[in-house]
């Protein structure tokens, strides 16, 4: 399941991250997004998402919630 297709207000356990993009995936790196690291999707919205890491809250766009298996 993608990050997309997450419940919100439940935290949820990063499997994988299933990009080509080498700079993407060391994007979400440096936000605390890796496997294994919990996450919660706060809110949806139509384009993005609102998620939960760590102690930060980030707003995700479409690609980048597919790209997140939980």
């Amino acid at each position: 399941m993608t990050l997309r297709e997450a419940e919100e207000g439940k935290e949820y356990i990063i499997k994988a991250i299933e990009t080509d993009d080498e700079e993407l995936d060391s994007f979400l790196f440096s936000l605390g997004c890796y496997s294994g690291e919990p996450i919660t999707v706060v809110s949806h919205l139509k384009r993005s998402c609102v998620v939960s890491i760590k102690d930060g809250r980030y707003n995700i766009d479409r690609q980048l919630a597919e790209a997140i298996i939980i």
